[in-house]
């Protein structure tokens, strides 16, 4: 699994490979309701096992903010938790 946030173009993107699809739509379920907390939600693409996530904050002009850093950190929590 790739695990580290890239910065790329004010957004950062990172990317998930899991054993299958039901472990990443697991993932997903359980980050929707970080994501909610939040209240920041993200741009995310789900193929099978693969899961692509891209936080950039709309409201401050499609930059990168404290915001997106706050909830990546909150993500990456989910699987040091698992």
């Amino acid at each position: 699994m790739k695990n580290d946030w890239k910065e790329i173009d004010q957004a950062l993107v990172k990317e998930y490979e899991f054993g299958n699809f039901n472990e990443a739509f697991g993932f997903m379920t359980r980050a929707a309701m970080i994501i909610e907390q939040h209240n920041h939600h993200p741009e995310w693409t789900n193929v099978y096992n693969k899961l692509r996530i891209r936080l950039c904050t709309h409201d401050a002009g499609n930059t990168l903010t404290d915001k997106d850093r706050k909830l990546a950190k909150a993500l990456d929590g989910l699987l040091a938790s698992k």
